[in-house]
Order: C-alpha cells, then sequence, then structure tokens
C-alpha cells in the first residue's frame, strides 16, 4: 500500500486549522514571552540585590511579560480543548450540553479578563481558581485526550494534558498573588521555586507535545484523519470517486 501525502491545503477541514492554532501559538508567543520573562525576572533580582543598576521599569515590564504568559497559556489550553471538542462532536449530548461547555468556556476567558484587571487580594485568587476550575471541568469531558487519570501510572506523568493543566494552575496562581509577591520574601522565595518548576513544566509540555503531533498528525473522526492508517504511517489516497462532493 503506497503512503502519499495530501495533495493540497484544502485537504484540511476548519477544525484541522484550529487545531494548529494551538502549537502555533505556543511557539510563536509563550515560549518567547518566556524567555524575556525569564531575562526581566534575572535583572529585578539583580536590582534587588544591589548587583547592578536597573531602570525603575523593569519590575513592571517583569510582572507584565508574566501575566501575558499566563494569558497565552490559557487561551492556547482553551483552544487544544475546544477543537478536540468539535473534532469528537462535542453536540451529541444535544442542546443543554452544548449551552453547558459553551457557558464554561465564556466563564474562563472571563474569570482569565477579570484577573487581569482586580485589584483585591480576594477577588484575585476567586478569579484564578475559576478560571483554573473551568480549564478541568473542559479537560474532564471525554473528547478530551488525557492518557490517564491514575496518578500512579506512567501514563499520568507523561500526558501531555495533565503537565499542561499544572503548568496553568501554577502561572495562575503566581499572577494572582503577584503583589503579595513584590511585597513579601518569603512569597518571593516560593515564587522563585514555583518558576523553577515551570520551565520544567514547560519543556515537558513541548516533549510532550511534539510527541503528541507525531504520534496523531490529524485530529480523530475529521474527514482527512479518516483516510489515515498511523500504524502504516502514512495516509491512502481516498480515490476521487469515493470522496464527498463539495
Amino acid at each position: 500500500m503506497t503512503s502519499v501525502l495530501p495533495d493540497s491545503p484544502s485537504a484540511m477541514t476548519a477544525i484541522d486549522w484550529l487545531a494548529l492554532v494551538h502549537p502555533v501559538l505556543i511557539i510563536l508567543f509563550v515560549y518567547p514571552v518566556v524567555g524575556a520573562t525569564i531575562r526581566l525576572g534575572i535583572l529585578v533580582r539583580e536590582k534587588r540585590l544591589g548587583i547592578t543598576r536597573q531602570p525603575d521599569l523593569v519590575p513592571v515590564e517583569h510582572a507584565a511579560h508574566g501575566a501575558w504568559v499566563t494569558a497565552g497559556v490559557v487561551v492556547a489550553v482553551l483552544i487544544a480543548m475546544l477543537s478536540s471538542l468539535l473534532a469528537h462532536g462535542w453536540a451529541s449530548g444535544g442542546v443543554p450540553r452544548l449551552l453547558a461547555l459553551g457557558l464554561v468556556i465564556g466563564g474562563t476567558l472571563a474569570a482569565l479578563l477579570a484577573l487581569l484587571r482586580v485589584r483585591r487580594a480576594a477577588l484575585r485568587a476567586a478569579c484564578a481558581l475559576l478560571c483554573w476550575a473551568g480549564l478541568l471541568g473542559l479537560g474532564s469531558q471525554p473528547e478530551i485526550g488525557r492518557l490517564s487519570d491514575n496518578p500512579f501510572s506512567a501514563g499520568f506523568w507523561s500526558s501531555h494534558y495533565w503537565s499542561g493543566v499544572l503548568l496553568s494552575g501554577l502561572l495562575l496562581f503566581t499572577t494572582a498573588a503577584r503583589p503579595e509577591i513584590i511585597r513579601l520574601p518569603r512569597l518571593r522565595r516560593l515564587h522563585l521555586t514555583l518558576n523553577l518548576l515551570v520551565m520544567v513544566l514547560l519543556a515537558v509540555q513541548a516533549i510532550t507535545g511534539t510527541r503528541d503531533l507525531v504520534q496523531m498528525p490529524l485530529i480523530p473522526k475529521t474527514p482527512l484523519a479518516q483516510r489515515c492508517d498511523p500504524p502504516a504511517s502514512g495516509c491512502m489516497q481516498t480515490p476521487r470517486s469515493a470522496m464527498p462532493a463539495h
């Protein structure tokens, strides 16, 4: 059996293109901003310790870049979940389930936007928890691939989903606790420790995300993916007469 690649980009569906937004957003936006945030964090620490003289704007820019990273990761996760839901027929549960999922997605985005704007500590904590709860609720849907939900299995710890959820939670906590991190030395030390874990999780996300892209090059359930035979490492060319009319 000869395996061939699709002969034109038109073979991909809108859901296939939507799924590509997730890795593109992470690669082109999140990871570059992470690098800038780390560099600014080093400069902030040098300024605080008197090692170098830095402009007063550096701590502000560090906090702003951190908020951008958090927003970018949350939006990218929502896009990945939305594409998976659409690809697997999320409307199968009828209108009530469709409305419920839509409300959760909208509520998660609203909580994220509110987190970036509110000032009171209780409101910041509530918005961060609501946003993370929304991600967990969407991720618990059967259409979302998680490898394993058992923390005692290897699949759980190699799951792109679970490491992404933990990464999102840590970033949301850091964004919510930003004023307290600035004021309290103990929280600054915790912030530094957690960010080391964040960097590890970012590396894990890059590795597992690349693995998943190699193993699942196309979204299941889409017309293009149905013509693919992963064990054969290729896609079978569908006879023109068998292809649906456009």
